[in-house]
């Protein structure tokens, strides 16, 4: 099955790519040539540069050259998104381009002047259609040249914009959060949460700074870095992580899926080295609430997946609870254990559209607060983005969660 799913991919793959390079390179061209040619590279060298990047990244390849892979990679993998969805709309376009030219009246032809014959003379012979006329140019080269020239600039300022905004760095949003359990001295208590920020072969030390420095300018009373933080080892990662010691809040940390594929264990050790307080399986009881954490589903390969009656079994259930999660779907566990509120992150809010309808049925609540039972789950869209620096449709976010009291 598994053989038959990968094969049914990359017939789908190639087919798309085929289709891309047909309508921007052969349909807008009038016959073979260096254009076509460059089309065919381009296509196929911007694919091999973004499965690079991927199996680079994975494979623990020399960081140097998951840079290089990176950049060129990632943005096709995007661009290429976008081309393929801005060609398919023309689709619908291409026919009313077409009958809209063919309505147009057609340009007089030049009459030419009669020649004198001399008497005896062989008549002269008819010259040919070519000779008289010079044919306009195919409608249909015309039409193809409008659309593909259109989806190709639709594509690239979609993905320069969604660029620029994860470069420019987070926004901030607030939301309030009313616990029923939370006393009135707990009212207006700030948590700082940050989801996704993926530290690696793109976004660095200088992204790292930018999402501390908009957390510190929100004066949180807690921070909590809820998994995804980064996207490759602590050797090459560890001095792009190295802002987070000027975090000014208290802040605490769980894992995300990635950090499992980047050696989690060293980078549980080193973000508690950096001043955070990872929660493995583990609660604190703060003054006003229990602050409880759990690991990521994917640690359960190794042994180190989520616990949640370690995390929370023989707690006080008279207190309020805030339990740090990476995945959505966690919430399920979250609520037979009486957590009042889970902070998660992982679905990027879709990152790039019309990803969201994928990310939306694959978790329980895409980006935002909802209520489960008792429980509310809040997921943040990330500070950062995997793959390619870029998000459409979803905007990086840090959010500041103010408690409220209903006691207040």
């Amino acid at each position: 099955m598994v053989i038959v799913f990968l094969v049914l991919v990359l017939a789908v793959m190639v087919t798309a790519n085929w289709y891309v390079w047909r309508r921007l390179f052969r349909d807008t061209t009038s016959g073979p040539g260096w254009v076509r040619r460059a089309g065919a590279a381009l296509v196929a060298g911007g694919w091999v540069m973004a499965f690079g990047a991927l199996i680079a990244e994975r494979t623990g390849a020399p960081f140097w050259l998951q840079r290089v892979l990176a950049w060129p990679g990632f943005l096709w993998l995007a661009l290429s998104i976008y081309l393929l969805l801005g060609l398919l709309a023309g689709e619908a376009v291409r026919p009313l381009l077409r009958r809209l030219l063919e309505r147009r009246k057609p340009a007089e032809v030049p009459v030419r002047q009669a020649e004198p014959v001399s008497v005896g003379a062989p008549p002269a012979p008819e010259p040919e259609d070519s000779g008289l006329l010079v044919a306009a140019p195919s409608r249909r080269l015309f039409v193809s040249r409008v659309i593909g020239g259109a989806a190709a600039a639709v594509a690239v300022g979609t993905v320069g914009v969604g660029t620029y905004g994860v470069l420019n760095g987070p926004s901030v949003k607030r939301v309030t959060v009313p616990l029923a359990k939370l006393p009135r001295a707990a009212h207006g208590y700030r948590i700082a949460v940050v989801s996704d920020i993926h530290l690696g072969p793109v976004l660095g030390r200088g992204f790292a700074q930018r999402v501390v420095d908009t957390i510190n300018s929100t004066q949180p009373d807690l921070v909590a870095v809820v998994g995804d933080l980064v996207d490759g080892s602590v050797k090459d990662l560890g001095p792009a992580a190295a802002p987070l010691r000027q975090l000014n809040a208290p802040a605490y940390f769980v894992t995300g899926n990635h950090e499992y594929f980047s050696g989690a264990e060293q980078w549980v050790e080193e973000v508690r080295r950096l001043g955070l307080l990872p929660l493995e399986n583990a609660r604190t009881e703060l003054p006003w609430f229990d602050l409880a954490g759990v690991n990521d589903i994917a640690g359960e390969d190794e042994g180190q997946g989520p616990d949640f009656a370690k995390a929370l079994g023989d707690r006080d259930r008279a207190r309020a609870c805030v339990l740090l999660a990476h995945q959505p779907v966690q919430i399920h566990d979250a609520v037979e254990h009486g957590v009042d509120l889970q902070l998660s992150g992982h679905t990027h809010g879709g990152q790039l559209w019309p990803g969201n309808l994928i990310a939306a049925g694959a978790n329980p609540t895409l980006a935002g607060l909802e209520r489960y039972g008792d429980t509310q789950l809040y997921v943040s869209r990330g500070a950062g983005a995997w793959g390619p620096p870029t998000r459409v449709g979803a905007p990086s976010d840090i959010t500041v969660i103010e408690l409220a009291s209903r006691q207040a």
